[in-house]
């Protein structure tokens, strides 16, 4: 395991909004999936582009931010390069993501001032990473290693978004379809899938107290990964199918490898719990299977449901479980050091348990897996009214996630 000390990180105060309102949009996100009409959906349909944009930007990265912005100094042992930074970068990805997903759904004309707001906001963020990175000027352990890959991506990623943006507003002739596809393999793949493989080696061996593993296999799927996403960008932009099937292959492997490596991390953990964080991995790592056999099918079948179900498994399923579940152990242990850990040995404090409210974090998980896996066959089966009841337990779940976030960071 890593070695782990709070010595550097930023208060929590500067964190908290990240979370807050990572957890809202995701509501929000769940409220917006209502509206779509499975029989005449299709992967590049406006509403679900918006859709995308609005989840991931607005929950996805605001809690990767969030969580970054407290691991990448906790890991280094050294302050932010610029902390301050993190006050402005939440308030532009908020704004930002809300004018791009308006701007899908309702007014084209305005995703390229979105899309500008979002790239300065990941622009800062991407440089205030790589400067506190260098101010260490070490060999990087594997987790540090996987952050420089997965912020170089996603500077590439952002810059194709904004040229996205300008041709689908129609102010540039672009090939939309191979920009698209090379900007969504650059950010999804390249940095929110990459991030997640470094920072769970870093998280999930903490919590399960893992010891006596291999690092192998994860080893060898940041290479594969890596080189799957520059395949498959530059076969897009080439068009060069074999280039593009390189890289999907490298990609497939990679989580082969990945998900190896989280079966011997949960064979040699010391801790047993089957508790909210426990469970909601299961699940995500469920999701994340299923998501891979859906997105071969599709690879094989070119079928819109197909891809619509595997983005669907992946993004709700795989990251949003596996964000849920780290929350119910990052949120508590952030107050407890802030708020209860000057009071140790004067007098009673909680323990880190005692701060998750159990019956609204299983009525979250219930809700929510309940809305993953009916919103998937919904757009598998082509059917409006099964995915608009998985869309309502989604929602549902969203609510009790909410109501737990404030709970755990209003607990006295």
């Amino acid at each position: 395991m890593f070695a782990v000390t709070r010595d550097f990180a930023p208060p929590f105060r500067l964190i908290a909004p990240y979370f807050v309102t990572g957890v809202i949009l995701y509501l929000v996100s769940a409220v917006f999936a209502l509206g779509f009409d499975v029989s005449e959906l299709g992967f590049m349909d406006p509403t679900v582009i918006g859709w995308v944009h609005l989840y991931l930007l607005g929950f996805v990265m605001m809690v990767i931010f969030g969580a970054m912005a407290q691991l990448v100094p906790v890991v280094l042992e050294t302050g932010h390069f610029a902390v301050d930074l993190y006050y402005i970068i939440g308030p532009m990805l908020f704004i930002g993501t809300l004018m791009m997903a308006l701007g899908f759904a309702l007014w084209p004309m305005m995703l390229p001032f979105g899309g500008l707001i979002v790239l300065s906001a990941m622009l800062i963020f991407v440089f205030d990473v790589f400067m506190t990175i260098r101010k260490i000027g070490e060999k990087l352990n594997f987790a540090m290693r996987s952050v420089v890959v997965s912020n170089t991506f996603l500077f590439f990623g952002v810059l194709l978004g904004i040229v996205l943006a300008l041709g689908y507003a129609g102010i540039i002739g672009i090939d939309i379809a191979a920009l698209l596809k090379a900007h969504v393999f650059l950010v999804v793949v390249g940095y929110i899938v990459v991030t997640i493989i470094g920072l769970s080696m870093v998280l999930i061996p903490m919590f399960g107290l893992s010891h006596d593993f291999s690092w192998k296999p994860v080893e060898r799927s940041l290479v594969a990964v890596s080189a799957g996403v520059v395949a498959v960008v530059l076969g897009a932009l080439s068009d060069s199918g074999w280039l593009s099937w390189t890289g999907y292959g490298l990609w497939l492997a990679a989580m082969v490898l990945y998900g190896y490596e989280v079966i011997m991390l949960y064979r040699t953990r010391a801790r047993k719990e089957h508790d909210i964080y426990a469970r909601s991995l299961y699940i995500a790592y469920g999701s994340m299977a299923l998501a891979l056999l859906t997105g071969v099918v599709y690879l094989f079948s070119g079928s819109d449901a197909a891809i619509l179900a595997a983005g669907w498994l992946a993004f709700t399923g795989f990251f949003g479980f596996l964000i849920t579940g780290h929350l119910y152990k990052i949120v508590p242990f952030l107050v407890w050091f802030e708020r209860f850990s000057p009071l140790v040995g004067k007098q009673k404090v909680p323990m880190l348990a005692d701060m998750v409210p159990q019956r609204s974090a299983d009525f979250q998980l219930c809700f929510t897996a309940a809305g993953v896996f009916v919103g998937a066959a919904g757009l598998l089966l082509g059917s409006s009214e099964i995915f608009k009841a998985g869309a309502s337990f989604l929602a549902a779940g969203g609510l009790f996630l909410i109501h737990s976030m404030l709970f755990m960071m209003r607990y006295k």
